[in-house]
C-alpha cells in the first residue's frame, strides 16, 4: 500500500512530555498464528499471539496503525543466517517422518524442548518473515515496526534451542545493517539472548545487550565477563540478574546502561526484544516486574527517536503476556491504556479483575543494592573503553528500487535468484562462536512442565501468501498457497556464527524491497 494514501492509519497520537512527537507505526500479523501447537503440556503456546491482537482490537489500537500480513520468509531468506541442511530439516520433518530421523533430531536439537509439530516450518516462515518485513519498513521510513510473534533469540545457526527454531532476530538485524552502520539489540527476556549474541560475538557493527536471570538457568550463558571478541571485543553486553528483581531495581541498571550504550554506539536502529517471562507471576520466570516497569523499557528506548523494531519472545503466564505486549503496543503508540479491560473474545482468561495490569508480589529481591551497583559500575567501565560512534567502512550499495514483485509461479526458476544477492554467502572461515555455550553449567533445558494452562486443539496449517504488504482487517482470508522456494537456492558454510560475509557486503546490494509490490 502506498503510504501517502494511508490516511493517518500508523501515525500514533502524541503522548505527554517530552516525548510526544508522532510516530508512524506498523504491525505485522498472522492471524492464523494461534493455530499452530507445540504439543500437550508445552509451555510455548502461539495463542498468546491471538489473544494480544484480540486486546489490540478492543483497545482501539490497529486502526492507528499500519496493519501487515507478513509474506512467508523463503529458504533463501532463511538462510541468510541458518545452515541451508538445517533449514532443509525443518522443511521437510513432520510428525510422522520424525522417528525415521532419529539422527537428525539429535543432530538438530529438536526433540522435547523443540518438538516437531503439524505445520511447524510454516510457523517459522511467518514469524521470520513478520520481523525481516519490520526491519524492511523501519529502512523505509516507519518509525516502529512491532512483531509480538517473533524475539526468538536461543536458535543457533545449526540447531534448534529453548522453544525456537529460526532466528528471526539475526535475520531482521542483517536487513536493518543493509541501511544503517551500526545496530543494538537489547533483550529483556528473563532468559539470555544468546543466539543473537553468538551470532554478532565478533563484529562492531552490532551491540548486543541482555538483561537476565544468570545463575543455574537455562541456558546458562550471560556472565558479566562475556563482552564479544576480536573487533566485537566489549560489543557484548551481558547484566546477570538474580530472583526477584522488581521494577525500580531493574530501572536503576537498565536506563543508566542504555542511555551510556545510546551516547556511545549512536546506532541506526534498535531492536528490542520484549520477552514477557521476565514479568511476576510468570510460569517459567522468577523475577517481579510489573507490566509497567517492564513497558518502561519500550518507553525509555522509543523516547531517543531511534527506529524501533518491537518483537515477542518468552512468556508463558498467556493472560500477562497478552495484557503486556498490548499495552506495549499503546506504549509504541503513545496512547496510556484504560485498566479497566474492554470485553474481548478472551475476556474469561482475564478474570476475576478483568484489568490491563497485575499487582507483582511479594517475594524477596535477592538483588541487593552492592551487586546492582557493582553490575552497573562494570558495564560503565566497559562502555568507555569504547570509542564513540566506531566507523564503518562501507561499500558503494546499489540504490534501492521499488519494483512489482515477480510472479514467482511464472519466472524461470533458474532466474528468480539475483546472483548479486546477498543471499548468496560464500563458504569462508568460520568466525568464532561465544566461549560460553549452553552446555557450560549443563543447562540444557528449558522446559518446565506443568498445568496445560490454555488447550488449544492442534490445527492443520494452510500456508497463505499475500503479493504485497497490503494492511488487513482481522478476517484476511487466505487465498493462496505460498510457493515452495528452491531447496537449494544457496550455500552456507555449516561452522556456527560465520556471518563474516554477510556483515561485509550488507551495504553494498539491493534491500529486500523489492519483495513487497505496492499494488
Amino acid at each position: 500500500m502506498d503510504l501517502s494514501s494511508a490516511g493517518s492509519g500508523g501515525n500514533s497520537l502524541p503522548s505527554v512530555g517530552p516525548d510526544g512527537q508522532k510516530r508512524r507505526v506498523c504491525y505485522f500479523y498472522d492471524p492464523e498464528v494461534g493455530n499452530y501447537y507445540y504439543g500437550q503440556g508445552h509451555p510455548m503456546k502461539p495463542h498468546r499471539i491471538r489473544m494480544t491482537h484480540s486486546l489490540l482490537a478492543r483497545y482501539g489500537l490497529l486502526n492507528q496503525m499500519q496493519v501487515y500480513r507478513p509474506i512467508p520468509a523463503r529458504d533463501r531468506d532463511l538462510c541468510r543466517f541458518h545452515a541451508d541442511d538445517y533449514i532443509n530439516f525443518l522443511r521437510s520433518v513432520t510428525p510422522e517422518t520424525q522417528q525415521d530421523q532419529i539422527r537428525l533430531l539429535k543432530r538438530f536439537n529438536v526433540g522435547e524442548d523443540c518438538p516437531v509439530f503439524d505445520g511447524l516450518y510454516s510457523f517459522c516462515q511467518t514469524y521470520a518473515g513478520a520481523s525481516v518485513g519490520g526491519a524492511v519498513k523501519l529502512n523505509h521510513g516507519h518509525d516502529i515496526a512491532i512483531n509480538w510473534s517473533g524475539g526468538l533469540h536461543h536458535a543457533k545457526k545449526c540447531e534448534a534451542s529453548g522453544f525456537c527454531y529460526v532466528n528471526d532476530i539475526v535475520l531482521a538485524i542483517l536487513e536493518l545493517l543493509k541501511h544503517h552502520e551500526r545496530v543494538l539489540y537489547v533483550d529483556i527476556d528473563i532468559h539470555h539472548g544468546d543466539g543473537v549474541e553468538e551470532a554478532f560475538y565478533t563484529t562492531d557493527r552490532v551491540m548486543t545487550v541482555s538483561f537476565h536471570k544468570f545463575g543455574d538457568y537455562f541456558p546458562g550463558t550471560g556472565d558479566i565477563r562475556d563482552i564479544g571478541h576480536s573487533k566485537g571485543k566489549y560489543y557484548s553486553l551481558n547484566v546477570p540478574l538474580d530472583d526477584g528483581i522488581d521494577d525500580e531495581s531493574y530501572q536503576s541498571l537498565f536506563k543508566p546502561i542504555m542511555g551510556k550504550v545510546m551516547e556511545v554506539l549512536r546506532p541506526g536502529a534498535v531492536v528490542l526484544q520484549c520477552g514477557a517471562d521476565s514479568l511476576s507471576g510468570d510460569r517459567l520466570g522468577c523475577f517481579n516486574l510489573s507490566i509497567k516497569g517492564h513497558a518502561e523499557c519500550v518507553k525509555y528506548m522509543r523516547s531517543f527517536n531511534v527506529p524501533l523494531l518491537l518483537l515477542g519472545g518468552g512468556g508463558y503466564t498467556i493472560r500477562n503476556v497478552a495484557r503486556c505486549w498490548c499495552y506495549e503496543t499503546g506504549v509504541a503508540l503513545g496512547q496510556e491504556l484504560e485498566d479497566k479491560m474492554p470485553v474481548n473474545e478472551y475476556y474469561e482468561y482475564f478474570g476475576p479483575d478483568y484489568t490491563l495490569h497485575v499487582a507483582p508480589s511479594n517475594m524477596e529481591n535477592k538483588n541487593t543494592r552492592h551487586q546492582l551497583d557493582d553490575i552497573r559500575g562494570k558495564l560503565l567501565d566497559n562502555l568507555s573503553k569504547l570509542r564513540h560512534a566506531p566507523s564503518v567502512q562501507f561499500q558503494e550499495r546499489v540504490p534501492d528500487t521499488e519494483l512489482p514483485e515477480p510472479d514467482e509461479d511464472q519466472a524461470d526458476p533458474d532466474e528468480r535468484h539475483d546472483p548479486d544477492s546477498d543471499m548468496e554467502v560464500d563458504d569462508h572461515k568460520a568466525v568464532e562462536e561465544s566461549t560460553r555455550r549452553s552446555n557450560i553449567l549443563g543447562i540444557r533445558v528449558k522446559r518446565e512442565f506443568g498445568e496445560n494452562e490454555t488447550k488449544v486443539q492442534d490445527a492443520s496449517r494452510v500456508t497463505s501468501e499475500h503479493k504485497g504488504m497490503e494492511p488487513i482487517m482481522e478476517d484476511v482470508d487466505p487465498s493462496k498457497q505460498a510457493p515452495q522456494a528452491d531447496a537449494n537456492a544457496m550455500a552456507i558454510d555449516n561452522e556456527p556464527g560465520n556471518l563474516k560475509n554477510e556483515l561485509e557486503s550488507s551495504t553494498k546490494v539491493p534491500d529486500q524491497s523489492a519483495m513487497y509490490h505496492k499494488p
